[in-house]
Order: C-alpha cells, then sequence, then structure tokens
C-alpha cells in the first residue's frame, strides 16, 4: 500500500501549523490541554471560534455556500490533527456540529438566514433539549407537552442532562404534540430561545463541583412555530438525521493518534518491572518505513502488540505489510 501526500497537501499543513502557532495563546492553549470530554471552558472555546471565523475554518464540514470549506478528507484530517497537536481548545458540538445541519437540510430560507450565521459567530450558541427524567436512552418515551395554540406551541415539561443550558441561549429539542400509536409519532423540533418567559434553570453538581450540566423547566413557555424545524408531528426524522453528524459527523482518528502518541511517549520513559522500559516501540517486520511512521510494535514485559500504526506528522510515506504487521495480533515476544 502507499500513502503519499501531495505538495499541495504538505503546503495545507504548514498553512495550518503557522496559523495556529500565532493564534494559539497560552491561555487557548491551556484551556485545550485540561479538556476532560468533548467540552473546553466556555469563554476559551468561544474565543477560538472567533479567531477561526475569522479565517473561514469555523465550520469547514459546513456547505460552502453557508461559510463551510471546499476541503477534502485529507485536509479535514490535517486540520484535526494539527490543532489537537498545539492543544487548540474545542468547539462546542450543538450549534456548529449538529443543529446547523438539520437547519441546513429542514429548516426554512428565513431559518437559514437568521441561525447559520449567527452560530459561525458564536452570537448564538445552542443546548440540547432531549432526555427528560423518564425518557433518557428510550427518547421516544419522552413527554414534554407542546400544545396547540394559534401562532404557538405551549410548551411544559422538564429536560435533564443539558449541556451547558445557562451559557445558552437557544436550545433545540424534541416535544410531545400528539400521541399516536407509534411513540416516534408526534414528535416535534423545535428551536427554543432560552429567554423566553416560564424558563427555569437548576444546575446539576457533579462529583468534582463542576456544574456543567442542568435541569431545564418549561412551565407554559410559547414558542413559536416559525420555530420548527421540519413538519410537525415529523421531529423524529429531523432528530435521526441530526444523529449522523452526533454520533458519525466527525473525524475521531486524528486526536485518538495523537493520544496514543503521547501515551507511547509517556510509556516508553517509564522503568519496566524487568529492568528495562514498561514499552517499547519499534517498525514492525518487514515495514519500508522509517520508524517515525512506521507500523509499529508496542512490547509490553513478555507481549507484543502490533497496530498498524502511521504518524501522520510524516507527509509521505511508503508502506508495504507483511504477514507479521497485520493489525491486531497478539503473540508471545521471542525475549
Amino acid at each position: 500500500m502507499d500513502l503519499v501526500w501531495s505538495p499541495t497537501d504538505i503546503a495545507f499543513r504548514d498553512e495550518v501549523r503557522t496559523f495556529l502557532d500565532e493564534k494559539l495563546t497560552p491561555e487557548l492553549r491551556r484551556s485545550g490541554r485540561l479538556m476532560t470530554s468533548v467540552y473546553s471552558d466556555h469563554g476559551a472555546s468561544l474565543e477560538w471560534q472567533r479567531i477561526l471565523h475569522e479565517r473561514g475554518w469555523a465550520a469547514p464540514a459546513w456547505p460552502l455556500e453557508h461559510g463551510g470549506c471546499d476541503w477534502s478528507l485529507t485536509r479535514h484530517y490535517v486540520f484535526s490533527r494539527e490543532s489537537t497537536l498545539a492543544g487548540a481548545p474545542s468547539l462546542s458540538p450543538m450549534g456548529i456540529r449538529m443543529v446547523a445541519h438539520a437547519i441546513v437540510k429542514y429548516g426554512t430560507q428565513n431559518q437559514k438566514d437568521y441561525f447559520l450565521s449567527r452560530i459561525l459567530t458564536g452570537e448564538v450558541f445552542f443546548c440540547q433539549g432531549y432526555s427528560e427524567p423518564e425518557a433518557g436512552s428510550d427518547l421516544a418515551a419522552l413527554s414534554m407537552a407542546a400544545v396547540d395554540d394559534g401562532d404557538d406551541l405551549v410548551c411544559t415539561g422538564s429536560k435533564i442532562w443539558t449541556t451547558h443550558a445557562r451559557e445558552a441561549n437557544w436550545m433545540f429539542g424534541l416535544v410531545r404534540t400528539s400521541r399516536a400509536a407509534k411513540k416516534q409519532q408526534g414528535i416535534t423540533f423545535v428551536l427554543i430561545d432560552m429567554t423566553s418567559p416560564g424558563i427555569q434553570i437548576r444546575p446539576l453538581v457533579m462529583t468534582s463541583g463542576e456544574e456543567i450540566q442542568n435541569q431545564v423547566f418549561f412551565d407554559e413557555v410559547r414558542v413559536p412555530k416559525t420555530n420548527v424545524i421540519g413538519d410537525v408531528d415529523d421531529g423524529w426524522t429531523v432528530a435521526k438525521y441530526l444523529l449522523e453528524f452526533e454520533r458519525g459527523g466527525g473525524a475521531s482518528a486524528p486526536a485518538l493518534q495523537v493520544m496514543a502518541e503521547e501515551v507511547t511517549a509517556a510509556a516508553t520513559a517509564q522503568p519496566g518491572p524487568d529492568g528495562g522500559r514498561l514499552m517499547t516501540v519499534r517498525p514492525s517486520r518487514g515495514s519500508s518505513l522509517t520508524p517515525a511512521s512506521a507500523p509499529m510494535c508496542w512490547r509490553f514485559s513478555n507481549t507484543e502488540c502490533w497496530l498498524p500504526w502511521r504518524a501522520a506528522a510524516t507527509p509521505a510515506r511508503r508502506h508495504r505489510c507483511s504477514r507479521s504487521s497485520r493489525p491486531n495480533s497478539v503473540r508471545p515476544s521471542p525475549n
């Protein structure tokens, strides 16, 4: 198998590195380094989004006409990996990576015109209103009522585990607009202004003392029907489409590779029980790659784990696999 980066890809990588070196302040890098989940510090995330938006890189996966980038898969990979290596904080996924795609596909022109540009700038910041106290993994069991009243839906109920509900000024959520034989029917996808009268937010304190998630209570909150995405009673269709981006719309491999490299660097520096190192790493047999880019053999004690390791920091490489370097094969070390 031949893996070769083009001169254009290498030039793009260098452009991204230069941008990150110039724009990532020590405070932003610290926020990225201290991340314990997909969320970084709220203020740092918005500041980094502002910087990326100025460069035109805040939402590279969006359609070009709405502010996205016409990037190849390679460029998406390079940008993700270099951002992780540089310690950039993440952007909140709720707006840019999730609900924006539902608005693009199912929203009206007025909804696209109002929300998409404001999501990019951070003026509109979304939280997600799906789970309820009695509807978590069985989301279709949700019961938050939305009663038809002229031009509005009047919403009463609660949502739980709502991340950044206190920071958000908008929520995208699912509400029950009718009862049907099939519980997935009668659900409507709505956008709710979090400054509307009748909304109360109670933080859920984590064992760490953090107050990131919340329970949100709605007491006859009026939501204009113009804020319905898709059709009334057909919100399940919109939610399924959004799920493609919530659970499958991003590339995890670049960040996982960076984390694996950091674990490798730390483990190879630690003493092992036999007087050697806790982990040793060397290129697989039969590989024509340099040590920095070859599939690697990770050796723990008396066991070797052969993995198809390729360090993407090396832009051009040629790789011919032998049988001994097949991924995920584990066998005793010859000592």
